[in-house]
C-alpha cells in the first residue's frame, strides 16, 4: 500500500491532448505514463466541473448528490435558484473518510470546498470562493501563510475569462497557476499529510478562451492568428509545475493525475428557448427588446409548457400542474410531453438542417436516486458539439458564439487518469475506460479503508 497519495487534478484536460497530441512535449506526465498506467475516465452526467469532482470524491452520481450544475432550482417556483457550494456536499468525501481513521489531508482548489469546513488537515478553497475577503482556508489562520507563500494575493479564478482581452486572460491564467502551485508546494513541504489534492482550473479556462485559435478543425479558426500555441504552451508550463511538485514528495508516494471531463471545439450554439418559442412550448407576453436572459422576459406561464436553461448542456423543465405555480402539463400527460419534446429535439439539425446527433436523457433513467429538483430533461446538443444558449431575443435557433461571451470550447465525455505507484510500476499499461466514481474507492483502498456500502464506483487496478 502506498504510504501517501498525491492527486493532481487538471480541470477539463482532454486525454487526446495529453496521451497523444502533446505527449512528447510533456516530459513529467509522459514519465508518469511510461512508468505507471493511464486511461480515460468517463465523466458524470452532466460532464461539468460541478457536479463531476464531487461525484468523483464521493462515488455518488449527481442524482444521489442532488445537484446537477453550478445553479439548481431551489424550489418549484420559476425563479429561485441556489448555488451548489460545500454546504450541499455530504460529509463523506475521500478526505472525510480518511479523517475518520486519523489520516490527514491537504486540499487546494478542489471544486465545491467553499465555504471551508473543518477537516483533519488543511484546506484552501476553490474557484467558487467570492474573493480573498471571504474565509477561504481551514484552519482560518492558514490564510496569512497562503498569502505569503504565493507571493501575492491568492487568486481563485480568472475573472471574465470569456472576453476578447486575450492577453489579459493569458496573463491572469499564468499568474493564478503560478501562485496556486507555489502555495501547494509550500503546504506539501510544511504540513503533515497522507492525502494531498489540488485542482488546476487554468486548464479549463484556457480551453474556453483559446480553443478556436489553436485547432484548425474549429469553425472559427483562422491561420496565423498569433495564438496558435497558447493551449500547448500552457500545458507545457503546467507539466513543468507538476515536475516541481514531484520533487517535493518521497519515492513511495502514489501519484494520480486526473481530469473531470474532456474538451472539444464548439461548433455553435442552439438557442433552446427560441426553439421552444417556435414550437409553441414557451409563450412570451411580449417580444424582448434585444437579447436578454430568460428570467427577465415576460413569460406567459398560463400558456407555457416548458422552458430551459443554457450552458454546456440544456436543462429543460416542464410546467407541471400541481407542481409549478401556474403549471399547465397534466401529470397524466407528463411522460407523453417529455417524450414528444425529446423526439423533436433529436430531429433538430444544424443551420442547414443536417443531423447533429442531439439526444436527451431523463434523470430517473440514469441516476440511482433523484434528489432535490432535477431537470425534466437533460439535453446534449450535437452530443456536446453545440452549446445550449438560454437567452431570448435572438430570433434564430442557431448561433455561432456563446451568449455569455466568446467561448471556443465545450466539454466532452472523457477525462483522463494517470497513475504511478512506485511500489508497483506498470510500464505504461493502458487502462480500460473507467468512470470517475471509481476514483474514491480506489484511493480509499490505498489506505486500507473500506468504501461505503452505497458507493457506486469500483476500485481500479492501476
Amino acid at each position: 500500500m502506498a504510504r501517501k497519495v498525491l492527486l493532481i487534478g487538471l480541470d477539463c484536460a482532454d486525454p487526446r491532448l495529453v496521451f497523444d497530441l502533446w505527449r512528447d512535449d510533456l516530459p513529467n506526465l509522459r514519465r508518469l505514463m511510461e512508468q505507471g498506467s493511464y486511461g480515460r475516465l468517463r465523466s458524470s452526467d452532466p460532464p461539468i466541473t460541478v457536479p463531476a469532482w464531487t461525484s468523483m470524491m464521493t462515488s455518488l452520481d449527481p442524482g444521489e448528490l442532488g445537484f446537477y450544475g453550478f445553479r439548481n432550482r431551489a424550489d418549484y417556483s420559476y425563479d429561485k435558484m441556489g448555488l451548489a457550494t460545500a454546504r450541499q456536499v455530504p460529509p463523506r468525501t475521500v478526505w472525510d473518510l480518511l479523517g475518520r481513521v486519523g489520516k490527514r489531508s491537504t486540499l487546494l482548489g478542489v471544486p465545491q470546498t467553499f465555504p471551508p469546513r473543518p477537516i483533519n488537515g488543511q484546506m484552501v478553497t476553490c474557484f467558487l470562493t467570492p474573493s480573498t475577503q471571504s474565509p477561504y482556508t481551514f484552519p482560518p489562520e492558514l490564510k496569512d501563510e497562503v498569502e505569503a507563500a504565493g507571493g501575492g494575493e491568492y487568486i481563485f479564478d480568472v475573472s471574465d475569462f470569456r472576453s476578447e482581452d486575450k492577453q489579459r486572460i493569458l496573463d491572469d491564467i499564468y499568474t493564478m497557476t503560478e501562485r496556486q502551485f507555489k502555495v501547494f508546494r509550500h503546504l506539501l513541504r510544511t504540513k503533515a499529510w497522507d492525502y494531498a489534492m489540488m485542482v488546476v482550473m487554468g486548464t479549463d479556462r484556457i480551453h474556453h478562451g483559446f480553443w478556436q485559435y489553436c485547432f484548425p478543425d474549429h469553425p472559427l479558426y483562422t491561420p496565423n492568428n498569433g495564438l496558435e500555441s497558447s493551449i500547448h504552451d500552457y500545458f507545457v508550463y503546467v507539466d513543468g509545475q507538476i515536475g516541481q511538485l514531484l520533487a517535493e514528495i518521497d519515492a513511495e508516494t502514489l501519484v494520480l493525475v486526473v481530469s473531470d471531463h474532456g474538451a472539444r471545439g464548439m461548433d455553435g450554439g442552439i438557442c433552446v428557448n427560441e426553439w421552444l418559442i417556435q414550437q409553441g412550448y414557451l409563450v412570451l407576453k411580449e417580444q424582448p427588446q434585444g437579447i436578454i436572459p430568460l428570467e427577465k422576459a415576460a413569460i406567459d406561464w398560463e400558456r407555457t409548457t416548458a422552458w430551459a436553461a443554457g450552458g454546456y448542456y440544456a436543462r429543460l423543465y416542464l410546467n407541471v400542474a400541481g407542481r409549478e405555480p401556474q403549471g399547465q402539463v397534466a401529470p397524466a400527460d407528463y411522460e407523453r410531453v417529455r417524450d414528444e419534446i425529446a423526439t423533436r429535439l433529436a430531429a433538430l439539425g444544424d443551420e442547414q438542417g443536417r443531423p447533429i446527433g442531439t439526444f436527451s436523457v431523463k434523470p430517473q433513467e440514469i441516476y440511482r436516486t433523484v434528489r432535490n429538483i432535477a431537470p425534466d430533461l437533460i439535453v446534449y446538443f450535437g452530443d456536446l458539439a453545440w452549446r445550449s444558449l438560454g437567452t431570448v431575443g435572438h430570433g434564430v435557433i442557431h448561433k455561432f458564439e456563446n451568449d455569455t461571451g466568446p467561448d471556443g470550447a465545450n466539454h466532452d465525455w472523457y477525462g483522463l487518469l494517470i497513475a504511478y505507484d512506485p511500489q508497483r510500476p506498470q510500464g505504461g499499461r493502458r487502462l480500460e475506460d473507467r468512470q470517475l466514481m471509481d476514483m474514491a474507492p480506489s484511493i480509499l483502498r490505498e489506505f486500507g479503508v473500506a468504501p461505503l456500502p452505497d458507493m457506486q464506483g469500483q476500485p481500479i487496478d492501476w
